[in-house]
């Protein structure tokens, strides 16, 4: 075994952004949505609706994002106590998202610049959007029970030039359009104030950093001809309204949801380089004679020949941190050199 101390000049740093399907089964749009009975029936029914890409008794089945309704005065879902008046899942849910992504308990939502009080979030299990969500991907069909209404809805991130941060990271409007861009509505929409935004404001918020949508409500709600699909959130105050329920009826109505995922693979290199001079004889004990301490072969000793297998990475304590093999051994004398890259990813 040989050694050579690595000089800085010999490592580089890269970092490669991936984007994939974001999907189970690596498919880039999820075109059947499925609900459990067993999970909406239970304690955790109460804040949100997970939703599957098969029926939750498949046993390929995954969680693919789940559905839930924030409101500020925790209207639409019963009470915790009757006698404490605005505390129930809905004003849990409002309060979650409110420290996430405003940073403020004291601040309400603005949907392009118009401000609200609730909302509905789809959250992206963890596992499929990785990283975070390819903007400018982001495909959602969402159907309403007037005239079997469809709208599809996009993020504006291609359309825009300044980007917006929050607590939660970057920060798009959900408007009408597709792959990334804004169309204006239907023209019989007498209070269109926007490319793609109702007279409630944007459709919504898009958080790519934590695979998150908000939803206008109020925007939803609104009939055709105002570019909603008349959606019916219910805001009683001490009512099981079911709204998550009433936003996975207009998904799954939709058959499409489309987004990549995107994450950044950071690789170091590390190049080793043995010159002419170097690695051209072995220190195998079979290699020299071990009472006289000479090459036991003449034919070595003018015309050393070695084959490099592979190369270990050690720090100055000489523990050894890496493993590198190469694919097949490396013929290595005077009148070679090789160089070598070791590519590490984490």
């Amino acid at each position: 075994m040989s050694f050579k101390r690595l000089d800085p000049e010999d490592f580089v740093v890269s970092a490669d952004a991936i984007t994939a399907t974001a999907w189970s089964g690596n498919v880039p749009k999820l075109s059947s949505f499925y609900t459990s009975s067993t999970q909406k029936g239970g304690v955790s029914g109460n804040y949100y609706l997970n939703v599957y890409q098969t029926a939750s008794t498949n046993p390929s089945t995954q969680v693919q994002f789940n559905i839930a309704y924030g409101n500020s005065a925790g209207s639409g879902s019963s009470l915790f106590n009757s006698g404490i008046l605005g505390y129930s899942p809905t004003s849990t849910i409002y309060g979650q998202f409110q420290n996430l992504t405003l940073g403020d308990e004291n601040t309400n939502f603005t949907f392009d610049g118009v401000e609200k009080t609730d909302f509905y979030a789809i959250t992206v299990d963890r596992q499929r959007f990785k990283e975070k969500i390819l903007p400018g991907t982001v495909n959602l069909y969402l159907t309403g029970s007037e005239f079997n209404t469809t709208i599809k809805l996009t993020d504006n991130s291609n359309d825009t030039n300044i980007l917006s941060f929050n607590e939660a990271g970057r920060v798009f409007q959900l408007v009408s359009g597709s792959n990334g861009r804004a169309i204006s509505l239907t023209n019989s929409a007498p209070n269109n104030v926007g490319k793609g935004t109702t007279e409630s404001g944007s459709y919504g918020l898009f958080l790519p950093d934590i695979g998150t949508f908000l939803l206008n409500a109020s925007a939803l709600d609104l009939p055709n001809s105002k570019g909603g699909i008349n959606l019916g959130t219910g805001r009683n105050s001490d009512t099981n309204d079911d709204n998550n329920q009433k936003l996975f009826t207009a998904i799954s109505g939709g058959f499409s949801f489309q987004l990549n995922s995107e994450e950044t693979i950071t690789s170091d290199y590390v190049f080793i380089r043995a010159r002419n001079a170097e690695f051209n004889y072995s220190e195998n004990p079979s290699f020299i004679s071990g009472s006289q301490g000479t090459v036991i072969y003449d034919l070595f000793i003018n015309n050393p020949q070695t084959f490099i297998t592979t190369v270990g990475l050690y720090n100055d304590s000489n523990e050894l941190l890496a493993v590198a093999k190469l694919s097949k051994p490396l013929k290595k004398d005077f009148t070679k050199e090789a160089l070598i890259r070791v590519k590490l990813d984490f």
